[in-house]
């Protein structure tokens, strides 16, 4: 992502609670604007509408949660790497918080090429531990596992098992959750096709299951037999990583200087909005 010049970084991010709503487009905005706001020396792209050097990792669908964001930016000149968390989190919305901060290495791939492997948690309700054991087991024993989608109008038939590295069940209190780790390459798992596949191996309609929550714990690249976040697997030798652990006290404290149009509050309202047909307190 280096240019000629330029200064690349990598940001490692939550989003989590109700901006889980807001849409991808308007995180980027709001990442842009606390940008603005620290005034740091973002790199622009040329030609008539030139704009800022920013892009983002995997797509994270609307609604879900997520430990474990990532986007790459460059900048025109150096910056301490190791500030960009407690500067940028005050400024972001509630929920978006900066974890950690690289310098990126020379010819860094760029995250969409680099990440092989995803985990998440799929929170169910109504279903009971050992019912969906025996589903992820008959899951992971599988040579196949097709579902049918649509894709520009016409049904295709998709093969899940490729992408399907691990799916392992826990019952915290009553509540189920199926930790999964899903390939990436060549292709990717929606998590909603993954409730699709155990809904049908457990045989049950689509009211007496659903995936609540889905939230993403973690992105790796896999190089040389190593599993590595991708802070740790392009950095420049130089930067040190710091992962960065905030509090509800810290984001109390939030900077008043917005500099104008407050996105916090406009994204926050956003996300308080009809979703899906209802309302998010």
């Amino acid at each position: 992502m280096r240019g000629e010049s330029g200064f690349p970084v990598r940001l490692r991010f939550t989003k989590v609670g109700k901006v889980r709503f807001v849409s991808h487009r308007d995180v980027a905005r709001a990442f842009e604007r606390a940008f603005r706001i620290e005034q740091l020396p973002l790199a622009f792209t040329q030609g008539f509408s030139p704009r800022p050097k920013v892009s983002f990792g995997l797509a994270l669908g609307v609604g879900h949660e997520s430990d474990a964001e990532y986007l790459d930016l460059e900048l025109a000149d150096a910056v301490a790497v190791d500030d960009l968390g407690d500067r940028l989190s005050p400024v972001l919305p509630e929920g978006i918080d900066v974890a950690g901060a690289c310098e990126l290495a020379d010819r860094a791939p760029s995250l969409q090429e680099a990440v092989t492997l995803v985990g998440i948690d799929l929170q169910l309700h109504d279903v009971d531990a050992p019912t969906l054991q025996d589903a992820v087991d008959r899951a992971l024993a599988a040579e196949r596992l097709c579902i049918t989608t649509t894709r520009k109008g016409n049904p295709v038939e998709e093969d899940l098992r490729p992408a399907l590295r691990t799916l392992v069940v826990n019952d915290d209190d009553g509540v189920t959750v199926v930790r999964a780790e899903l390939n990436t390459q060549p292709r990717g798992v929606r998590p909603a096709d993954l409730t699709v596949v155990l809904r049908e191996l457990m045989d049950v309609t689509d009211a007496e299951i659903g995936a609540d929550r889905v939230r993403r714990t973690h992105q790796w690249i896999e190089r040389d037999g190593a599993r590595l976040e991708p802070l740790e697997a392009d950095r420049a030798t130089r930067t040190a990583t710091r992962l960065r652990v905030t509090s509800k006290g810290l984001k109390d404290d939030r900077r008043e200087d917005t500099g104008g149009d407050d996105l916090r509050d406009d994204t926050i309202d956003a996300a308080n909005h009809q979703v899906g047909g209802r309302r998010i307190a």
